[in-house]
């Protein structure tokens, strides 16, 4: 009889952690729960109706071959109408620069897979996104993060650094960052900020990571480009999604960067599930074809701009002195920043029995900091929902501050 399975575990399965965004979840099946807790979409959002049709045109049209296998690289048509999007909005790729992955999470993966060894370093930012962390982290990598001001990633700390672990001997395999309404933080790095980055990275022969699942869920303000687009040395590796802009149950994602990084990931990728569903791609594809996703993204980025301006006027409305909040041009979240000696944990357990969710943005500092920090998504709940949950939330938050 086995009494314990540690002895049978990898170091790698050894070190393993739940996600603490997945685990909070858990709390979220009790009844009269708000949550601001996971970055989920809106349902409203999914196009059921029109993805009922779709669904009957590609079993109709392309019966057996639709539910086969498919290449690893992805469904032909889907990669084509993607390359050609990206070509419209300014990115010169080919289809070459272009694979589908099982959501840009596993991009993560198949990434950490092929670039990390233990040891190695991953520049982050401070906050930066738990499931990068998590997936680099699990291969080995150790993480340091660079502080983050109004424009994303400090330069001048990013390049300190750099030569400070050169100097020791360390190994730095990549920048990881996320330019667009950055996950938790909400900041938006300024082009000449995005270039600085590049010139960095350049300059000590380093990979950059460009996670970009919230770009294109932009309310207000001036688009920037792509650091991918900037990039003129092949060093940026771009992750999309269609969690974010159409349905997060397709896990649908893709990855654009040098054809010879690609073959890598598309190798690491055959090793994990041969290929992305190819019955979904075609729906995606054929969804495309119809117009249909430029139009409902529109009607979602109209929708997510109420529920940001409303969550911002509630938080003006209650919240204590001495609270303050990013207010993003887009994407999904704000980042609440508490009075430095209130702990966000603590506050979470409070918060729960009141039947009010977020994440503490602990979470999303790889130096164990940001203990006074939340991370609130605006996207999932309606108005009234939004309302009734940013004044219990600041109730718990004053009456944490009174017994402080």
């Amino acid at each position: 009889m086995i009494t314990s399975i540690n002895q049978f575990l990898s170091n790698s399965g050894k070190s393993m952690k739940r996600s603490a965004i997945r685990e909070i979840l858990k709390h979220l099946q009790k009844p009269g729960m708000i949550s601001f807790a996971g970055g989920l979409p809106a349902p409203e959002t999914f196009p059921v109706n029109d993805l009922k049709e779709i669904v009957d045109e590609i079993l109709e049209k392309d019966g057996p071959d639709s539910l086969q296998y498919g290449t690893t690289e992805g469904d032909p048509l889907l990669r084509k109408m993607l390359v050609e999007r990206h070509n419209r909005q300014g990115l010169k790729i080919g289809i070459e620069n272009l694979i589908i992955t099982s959501a840009s999470q596993q991009a993560l993966d198949l990434i950490a897979k092929v670039f990390l060894d233990p040891g190695d370093y991953v520049l982050c930012g401070l906050p930066s996104y738990l499931g990068g962390i998590n997936a680099f982290a699990f291969y080995g990598a150790k993480l340091k993060g660079i502080t983050l001001d109004e424009d994303g990633m400090k330069p001048d700390e990013l390049e300190e650094t750099i030569i400070i672990l050169k100097e020791l001997g360390q190994k730095v395999k990549f920048i990881y960052v996320i330019p667009d309404f950055q996950n938790p933080s909400g900041i938006t790095l300024p082009d000449s900020r995005r270039l600085k980055i590049i010139e960095i990275a350049d300059k000590y022969d380093l990979l950059i990571v460009e996670d970009s699942p919230y770009s294109e869920v932009r309310f207000e303000g001036e688009p920037q480009k792509l650091m991918n687009e900037l990039d003129t040395t092949g060093r940026v590796i771009t992750l999309f999604t269609f969690s974010k802009i159409f349905a997060p149950g397709f896990r649908v994602g893709w990855v654009i960067g040098r054809p010879e990084i690609l073959d890598k990931l598309v190798m690491a990728k055959q090793t994990a599930d041969l290929c992305t569903s190819p019955f979904v791609q075609k729906i995606i594809a054929r969804y495309m074809e119809k117009g249909l996703l430029e139009k409902n993204l529109k009607k979602t980025i109209d929708l997510y701009r109420d529920r940001r301006s409303h969550m911002i006027t509630c938080f003006r409305k209650y919240m204590p002195e001495g609270v303050t909040w990013t207010e993003p041009q887009g994407g999904l979240f704000l980042f609440v920043t508490l009075p430095a000696h209130l702990d966000a944990d603590e506050i979470f357990k409070k918060a729960i029995i009141k039947n009010v969710a977020f994440v503490a943005g602990s979470s999303f500092y790889c130096n164990n900091s940001g203990h006074n920090t939340m991370r609130l998504n605006f996207s999932f709940s309606n108005k009234a929902e939004i309302e009734e949950g940013v004044q219990r939330l600041s109730q718990v938050i004053s009456d944490e501050l009174t017994s402080k």
